[in-house]
């Protein structure tokens, strides 16, 4: 698949079954994090490795951080969250070392995670493999991200399903660039997409 036409095609799914990337293709796959841009070369990215047996054990971790926040959600919510995180293939929890004190803006180090983490969901669906992000209250639960080792000041940027995709899924159309894009001719620009 040319490069181009790996990236126009690529879309997120949950709908991911047996196998996942493993050995040398996932260690090639996550070295595309480390073409990520990064300014002042902090590699602020962090990955964590959810996998066999360890998945049912962060599932309940998730689950007891969703009782802690609201001891009344609905029964359905937990189950489904759990189900989730205990049948991925592969969880990929995306971890962010950070460091206020430095002269790189918080949100710089933030967006070079990001970043990082685009690049690992493209280099999946160009081997065939697929993901997709995912965030929520979890991804901002300090007793989760310390039981993955990462205390604050460092965080979580969410967590990757990974597997390989259904391929009868539904893949959702392209939206047109052009409602994204204005040309600035001294004024302010308004977009088609805000309209």
């Amino acid at each position: 698949m040319a490069v181009l036409d790996s990236l126009l095609s690529r879309s997120s799914t949950d709908a991911l079954s047996e196998p996942a990337p493993e050995g040398s293709v996932l260690e090639d796959i996550l070295s595309t994090a480390m073409r990520a841009p990064d300014h002042g070369r902090l590699r602020p990215w962090r990955y964590v490795l959810i996998r066999g047996e360890a998945r049912p054990r962060l599932a309940e971790l998730v689950v007891a951080g969703m009782l802690a926040r609201d001891p009344d959600v609905p029964a359905a919510k937990i189950e489904k969250r759990r189900s989730r995180f205990s049948t991925m293939p592969l969880t990929i929890a995306l971890g962010m070392h950070l460091r206020p004190e430095d002269k790189i803006p918080l949100i710089e180090q933030e967006m070079a995670v990001a970043a990082a983490a685009m690049n690992i969901l493209n280099a999946l669906h160009a081997t065939g493999f697929g993901g997709v992000w995912v965030t929520g209250d979890m991804a901002v639960d300090p007793a989760l991200a310390s039981a993955l080792g990462f205390d604050a000041p460092h965080r979580l940027a969410g967590f990757l399903f990974v597997g390989t995709p259904d391929p009868n899924r539904a893949v959702p159309p392209r939206r047109p660039v052009e409602d994204y894009v204005a040309e600035w001719h001294g004024a302010p620009v308004t977009f088609g997409a805000d309209k």
